[in-house]
């Protein structure tokens, strides 16, 4: 049967918060300008190869190497990766992680899921001694998608009921269910729809437009003390008018980046207790460190029902994700709700064991939070140079620039954002975009104040070079 032509617009879709697109004209124009005919020859071999898809593929470069903070393209040019997906917490071929898989591949490579073994019940062990509140059962599979709907599902076994509430523009992962619970237009239309029934969604703080609420100050700052109350008011208003929704499913920091207003999430988790609710946090990119902190909900005091973890759990190496919970919900033990071959396999706990305790030992949770506050001072300096910033915020190394086209009417200059893009790659410096206009820097947990600097420096040039209409 023949196939229908795939639409393809000349400027690339409409940007979503999960990222650049990958068929844009300036896009292209590097491409051309910037990568050989071997590379070229490589990605046009990939894109005959691999189902299209946004954010995916057709890809953006070809690396042959990736070491620390460093990735290396098939030409030998070498960028600072603060983007990674959020999987290179520890640095890409960490040695002891390396060393640590080669061993448990020597000594146990498998093992069948009707059996136990030592190395993943550590891990289990490790991730309740780690994890806040008194969470403390664990289920693993194979990623953060599959993790989420484990969430899900332990969460209606232990309500008895089916709904739940998120966020739009959120993203849970792109299985039909998680794909359900997540807010952006990308995971939600085309072959996902239909969803799954009863998947309600309320708007998200975003704080720098005020968006849902217009208590602010002089300087376009939010009254967080009103502003709060209204956005966390809106779950509490949901709830109240569903009466059965099983759980609220939210990333306690968002990855655009935008963090809560002082507040917020405490004001979910009484919303959820008041209506019978469990509280799911997604710290997905966030977990282990990311925001300076071992999970994003450490810094509002807030513990949930359950949190789901992954990308950095297996050390940039190999793939694992994590649900956990508090004991009191191990209610579906008649069910195969997480039923995965490589459940407890001994080579992925083993990589994600060692990733903690590496992330421990070398203090990178410290060093996110010490380095990020460097650059937190550095984006604020920025700021005050370049107009095109409307706003900077962050914590830790989830970090975020926002360009607008102008500050009054706080307007995204997407063109602008792209265009620095290109510029950093040429510099050295990978990064990603985020909602089309925020430039969002996600680096390791190992980098350097001087890494980060250098880095800066390059974003800086970009942004001035791109608004004096040189890119």
């Amino acid at each position: 049967m023949k196939q229908p032509a795939r639409k393809e617009s000349p400027t690339g879709p409409v940007a979503q918060s999960e990222g650049d697109t990958n068929l844009t004209d300036r896009r292209r124009a590097w491409q051309r300008r910037s990568l050989d005919k071997p590379t070229r020859s490589l990605l046009e071999r990939d894109a005959g190869a691999f189902l299209h898809q946004s954010v995916s593929t057709p890809c953006l470069n070809v690396i042959a190497k990736a070491q620390g903070i460093w990735i290396e393209d098939v030409a030998g040019r070498r960028y600072m990766d603060f983007h990674g997906n959020n999987v290179h917490h520890i640095g890409y071929g960490h040695p002891r992680l390396k060393q640590a898989i080669a061993a448990q591949m020597d000594a146990l490579s498998f093992a069948p899921r009707r059996y136990a073994c030592e190395t993943a019940i550590l891990l289990a062990e490790k991730l309740g001694a780690i994890a806040p509140g008194n969470l403390s059962k664990v289920l693993l599979t194979t990623g953060g998608s599959d993790a989420n709907e484990v969430a899900i599902k332990l969460a209606r076994a232990a309500t008895g009921r089916f709904k739940t509430l998120s966020f739009w523009d959120a993203f849970h992962g792109a299985g039909i269910g998680a794909s359900s619970l997540s807010g952006e237009a990308l995971f939600r239309s085309g072959p996902a729809a239909p969803l799954v029934a009863g998947s309600q969604h309320v708007a998200p703080f975003a704080c720098y437009r005020c968006a849902y609420g217009h208590d602010c100050d002089d300087n376009g700052q939010p009254l967080l003390d009103r502003c709060h109350m209204a956005c966390a008011g809106m779950v509490d208003y949901v709830l109240g008018r569903e009466g059965d929704v099983a759980a609220v499913i939210a990333e306690p920091a968002r990855a655009v980046p935008y963090l809560p207003p002082p507040g917020y999430w405490k004001k979910v988790r009484e919303a959820c207790d008041r209506h019978g609710a469990l509280l799911i946090f997604d710290e997905i990119p966030t977990g282990l460190g990311k925001t300076g902190r071992m999970f994003a909900c450490d810094h509002d005091g807030v513990v949930p029902d359950i949190l789901v973890m992954g990308k950095a759990l297996g050390g940039g190496i190999l793939p694992i994700a994590a649900c956990i919970a508090r004991s009191d919900l191990d209610v579906a033990g008649d069910w195969a709700f997480g039923h995965y071959t490589h459940e407890k396999n001994p080579v992925t706990t083993r990589a994600a064991l060692t990733t903690i305790e590496i992330i421990e030992d070398e203090d990178l949770v410290a060093n996110a939070a010490a380095v990020g506050a460097l650059a937190l001072a550095r984006m604020d300096e920025m700021k005050n140079r370049l107009p095109a910033i409307g706003d900077v915020r962050g914590r830790g190394l989830l970090l975020g620039i926002e360009l607008v086209k102008s500050r009054s009417d706080k307007l995204p200059d997407n063109d602008l954002a792209e265009a620095v893009l290109y510029r950093a790659l040429d510099r050295g410096l990978s990064f990603k975009t985020t909602m089309g206009n925020v430039l969002t820097l996600t680096p390791p947990l190992t980098v350097t104040p001087a890494e980060m600097t250098q880095a800066l420096d390059i974003l800086e040039e970009a942004i001035a070079a791109g608004s004096a209409g040189l890119l």
